[in-house]
């Protein structure tokens, strides 16, 4: 069914830990949709994201996410899950002893790619898609911030997610790397991904503007970002 939501939640309460950090959260996301997710730090956006790429179990409530019920995921479903939703961290996790390339190619063999020529093609597709391709052969640490991002975007673009995790993805970026990294966001979207993005950067909510969930109190709702006055 091609109309189902790509990432659905029914009444789902989301722990860290022993805590209830959300109950009965609902959200539906479906294919195309760019969606902010906002809250206060602790208020349960990285916990709401850990759940739905399988980093905490989601114990009470209903969810879906991609094709797979995220209440009966198992520990040996999750390399599966991670294959078709793509995910950006704030801190980029790119592996620093590897060149730009091998992280890459990291990625894909571990994801079950064996073709030679299919894997150089796919990762100078992605690389060429984040304005990266001439830097292949650098190591992260001889990157900016923001070309580090770039990396750790064309990565999450490995596997043609059909959702995309963004979790704080501009958090250790000025302001200028930040809008050029929310442009490429932009432009991934147009091309059909649909994408969760955890933020607490205003200005970039105000200057793109998709709908928005937002934590607080326990609770998640839609709201309707207010222009600065």
């Amino acid at each position: 069914m091609d109309n189902e939501p790509i990432l659905h939640l029914d009444q789902a309460d989301i722990y860290q830990r022993d805590s209830l950090v959300l109950s009965k959260v609902d959200l539906i996301i479906n294919k195309g949709d760019f969606y902010y997710l906002i809250g206060k730090t602790g208020s349960g956006k990285s916990s709401l994201m850990k759940t739905l790429y399988g980093d905490l179990k989601l114990q009470k409530g209903q969810g879906s996410i991609v094709g797979f019920n995220l209440k009966k995921l198992k520990e040996k479903d999750i390399p599966y899950l991670r294959r078709r939703i793509g995910i950006v961290f704030q801190d980029f996790k790119l592996l620093n002893d590897r060149t730009v390339y091998d992280n890459l190619l990291f990625v894909l063999k571990a994801t079950g790619w064996k073709d030679k020529v299919r894997i150089k093609e796919k990762i100078e597709e992605v690389l060429d898609k984040v304005g990266m391709k001439t830097k292949y052969f650098k190591k992260p640490f001889e990157l900016s911030g923001g070309e580090q991002q770039r990396v750790a975007i064309a990565r999450a673009l490995l596997n043609d997610p059909d959702l995309i995790l963004a979790d704080e993805p501009t958090g250790n970026l000025d302001p200028k790397t930040s809008l050029e990294v929310m442009e490429l966001l932009s432009q991934i979207h147009l091309t059909g991904k649909s994408i969760l993005m955890a933020t607490h950067d205003y200005a970039l909510i105000v200057k793109f503007k998709h709908k928005t969930v937002k934590c607080e109190g326990g609770k998640i709702f839609e709201v309707v970002p207010k222009l600065p006055i």
